[in-house]
């Protein structure tokens, strides 16, 4: 995550200013596991809501847990082979003092560890929650669960201190990645591919409709995402003392339009019509892109790193049916992709007039730049990609990562959380308690069902 620049100062103080902003941030990051929910939620047929919806929310509980016992620890504490970190003073933040403040890289921020560990938490919520669309309609929720745990723990946390974490090899490499277009988003996109591969395609890929069961939820959870995005975006200036905050705030805006309406124009062009899915898509791949970039593009950059991104996924999602895997919810046509596209184009468009004085090939600064980008990008994407691979076949040949064939036809949210997500009948969505008539004149009562 990019430093921030500090005032010269004998002692730097607690920033109450600073400190409200990143709490503000933290709140808005955590708001896009559940936009994200909405948004895979509604994209997927109805039998399968509601395992949609807690395929997001599991993560909030169980990344939790980790990242406070240790997650943060290996990720941010003291490195050790620029491969991972560790500060026994973290685990479970035993020896965290309320008012101490973050230092990092020999710098120390006026903001307090606290409100980084938590802000830089609801990152690592939502990065594996961002893999579940595209193994929606078929995936165990305990195998999931315990991925969820395992991937963290083997890939997240680990790629988070190459990237961010003081020490490690990108971050010493000069790899720019200002919000998590590697650490989140290929991440997430490699990790998404590495499992379709090891489990396999939905029953009636290709064959039946597997279309998005309501596209209000789906803009709904796009909405709230653009939302929380300013926060996960700007608020990775860890402060707001300079300007570049204000910079990446405006360049997630215009980026984000810019990769919507590209993406409007290639559907139009290809398909004769404006579609809502493809609206919320391309502002999802705009985001994804600018994420990595927006602190050293200007926004004439922007619009180009989202109209690019935006084309390009738009592109990339009608791969899965060309190359066969079944990528449910388009996470690695938009995520992947979006990821890899956003940080490569550092190389090309990088300023010099954000957060560093890096140039990218268009501003005078040749390749030099672009070359650490690759370096970055296909290093997570290779890493995680195998690992996650690896561990999905572990599980699947352990505790089995599917549910049944007749299961996945009959509905996931009934075989695995015993509810649906519309009531059809009135008797309600879980475990119903059905009203039984009495005979005329008496009470009615109301007996399990």
């Amino acid at each position: 995550m990019a430093p921030a620049i500090m005032m010269a100062a004998d002692k730097v103080e607690l920033s109450p200013a600073n400190t409200g902003f990143m709490l503000i941030c933290s709140a808005l990051v955590m708001l896009m596991t559940p936009g994200l929910a909405f948004f895979y939620g509604g994209m997927v047929r109805v039998k399968s809501t509601l395992n949609m919806l807690m395929m997001s929310f599991i993560s909030l509980g169980i990344v939790t847990i980790l990242w406070t016992l240790f997650g943060f620890s290996l990720a941010f504490g003291k490195d050790t082979g620029s491969l991972i970190g560790w500060n026994s003073d973290w685990i479970g933040l035993s020896g965290v003092d309320k008012g101490e403040l973050w230092t990092s890289a020999g710098t120390t921020y006026n903001i307090p560890l606290l409100v980084f560990f938590v802000f830089q938490l609801m990152f690592a919520i939502i990065t594996p929650a961002l893999i579940s669309g595209a193994l929606a309609d078929r995936v165990k929720f305990t195998a999931w669960a315990l991925f969820i745990t395992l991937w963290a723990v083997v890939v997240y946390f680990p790629v988070a201190h190459w990237v961010w974490g003081a020490g490690g090899w990108a971050f010493d490499l000069g790899v720019i990645d200002f919000a998590g277009g590697t650490a989140v988003h290929i991440n997430a996109g490699a990790a998404a591919l590495g499992v379709i591969l090891v489990i396999g395609k939905r029953v009636g890929f290709k064959k039946d409709p597997m279309r998005p069961h309501s596209l209000p939820l789906v803009m709904l959870g796009a909405g709230l995402l653009w939302f929380g995005w300013f926060g996960f975006n700007a608020g990775s200036w860890l402060g707001n003392d300079d300007g570049v905050g204000s910079l990446m705030f405006v360049n997630t805006q215009v980026a984000t339009a810019a990769a919507m309406l590209a993406w409007l124009i290639y559907e139009k062009i290809r398909h004769g019509a404006f579609t809502t899915l493809g609206a919320a898509s391309g502002a999802v791949a705009g985001l994804v892109a600018i994420t990595p970039s927006g602190g050293a593009v200007t926004p004439v950059g922007a619009i180009a790193v989202g109209a690019i991104a935006g084309l390009l996924c738009a592109m990339a999602v009608g791969l899965k049916y060309k190359l066969g895997y079944d990528d449910s919810l388009d996470v690695v046509g938009v995520h992947l992709v979006g990821g890899v596209v956003g940080s490569l184009l550092i190389g090309f468009f990088a300023s010099g007039k954000g957060q560093s004085d890096v140039e990218g090939l268009f501003y005078g600064g040749g390749l030099t730049q672009f070359w650490k980008q690759c370096a970055g990008v296909f290093a997570v994407l290779a890493y995680s990609l195998i690992v996650s691979a690896i561990l999905a076949f572990i599980l699947d040949k352990t505790i089995g990562m599917r549910v049944s064939e007749d299961d996945e036809v009959a509905g996931i949210d009934q075989a695995e959380h015993a509810e649906t997500a519309y009531d059809f009948s009135g008797a309600g969505g879980g475990a119903a308690r059905t009203a039984v008539s009495s005979p005329v004149g008496a009470a009615s009562k109301k007996v399990d069902a």
